[in-house]
């Protein structure tokens, strides 16, 4: 677990979450409908209240496979991402929505449930781990874990922010081009001798240079 402080509050920690420790908090949820939330919001980026509106009929399967359509006005149905949905997600709604509405909420709850339901997944974590760091889990961390994750697999920055809906450049760049992910640490600091780790033998040496030969020969 990474922390860091928010540039603009006094109050409260951002969190990015290890891939373990998500698997940890996905399993924390209790029942389908929590782990329905959970995973759209750590898995496919949504916002808290994304997460409370979307449908069955918005899990769509296509040629680039699996996606979830997040409208940003539900009532006109326009204006829409699709971000990618694991496997895993798409068969659990698949099971769990299989007698509703196609056009009702999944998680059919106000959002403050979901961010009420992820404190209480994170206390018990804290409880069980003794990481304080639990404490600060939110939804929007969910949300964050999976844009650093995404951009650190490789995902062109132009395809994260489609998937994301973020439509400032300058907002996307300084809040998640310029952090990080706890496994970003990890092969970071395995790189740094006095931690037991192995440089990269290959990688150039600040204040050196190869020794060459001039052209006389000396």
């Amino acid at each position: 677990m990474r922390l860091d402080s928010y540039p603009t509050r006094d109050d409260g920690m951002r969190v990015w979450l290890s891939a373990d420790e998500m698997d940890q908090l996905i399993d924390e949820a209790d029942g389908p409908q929590q782990k329905i939330a959970f995973l759209l919001g750590g898995r496919c980026g949504l916002r808290r209240s994304e997460i409370t509106q979307v449908c069955p009929k918005d899990f769509v399967t296509g040629p680039t496979g699996k996606h979830v359509r997040i409208w940003e006005d539900y009532a006109k149905r326009d204006h829409y991402r699709e971000p990618p949905v694991p496997d895993t997600l798409y068969s659990i709604v698949e099971t769990y929505a299989w007698d509703r509405d196609d056009d009702a909420p999944i998680v059919d709850v106000p959002d403050k449930y979901v961010y009420r339901w992820i404190r209480r997944a994170a206390d018990r974590l804290q409880e069980e781990t003794g990481d304080e760091g639990w404490q600060f889990v939110g939804p929007h961390d969910l949300r964050r874990t999976w844009g650093t994750h995404l951009l650190e697999q490789g995902v062109l920055p132009s395809v994260v922010m489609a998937f994301g809906g973020w439509d400032d450049w300058d907002t996307f760049r300084r809040h998640y081009l310029g952090e990080f992910s706890p496994e970003a640490i990890r092969r970071e600091c395995a790189k740094i001798d006095f931690l037991g780790g192995e440089p990269e033998t290959e990688r150039p040496q600040f204040g050196t240079m190869p020794q060459t030969r001039t052209q006389y020969g000396q």
